[in-house]
């Protein structure tokens, strides 16, 4: 489950909880409230999973492209072998193939800063959420614990 639907939900309950008259404190279901805390507990080791795999798709792409990389430089290596009896050939082919080199190279690094930056993206987002998370489920914890001091408070009164 989304764990921003699951925040969606939290927000709705306590939107949906009963106000305790004069005061800024709602009364809120503790079995809804627990409810949705157990789901977010099992929600944010999937948004991790989905982080790890993005991490684990990078380090495929970054090794398919050093794959690719290998590949040219032992065509152009191969195809410079065949043309030894002719100089210019040789040099045309040398050049060409640390053009290829170089681009393969240049590539890779390219590849590699935008996983680098998804991945960063992402977790950035994710922590935000994870951020907002906690202190929405912080103050619904501070609020309860206000209710029942004040409740307390008016009974001892």
């Amino acid at each position: 489950m989304d764990i921003l639907h699951l925040v969606d939900r939290l927000e709705e309950l306590f939107n949906q909880s009963r106000p305790i008259w004069l005061t800024h404190s709602v009364i809120v279901d503790e079995d809804r409230m627990l409810d949705l805390i157990d789901q977010m507990r099992v929600a944010v080791p999937e948004e991790i999973k989905k982080a790890q795999q993005i991490i684990t798709q990078r380090d495929r792409i970054l090794a398919q492209a050093k794959e690719e990389a290998n590949r040219t430089i032992a065509l152009a290596r191969e195809k410079a072998e065949k043309q030894l009896e002719d100089d210019e050939i040789i040099q045309a082919a040398r050049m060409r193939a640390e053009e290829v080199v170089n681009q393969a190279l240049k590539d890779a690094e390219a590849s590699q800063r935008e996983a680098d930056k998804y991945i960063l993206e992402t977790l950035t987002s994710l922590e935000l959420h994870l951020d907002r998370l906690v202190t929405q489920v912080r103050n619904g914890i501070k609020t309860l614990q206000d209710d029942m001091y004040a409740l307390d408070k008016d009974q001892d009164l």
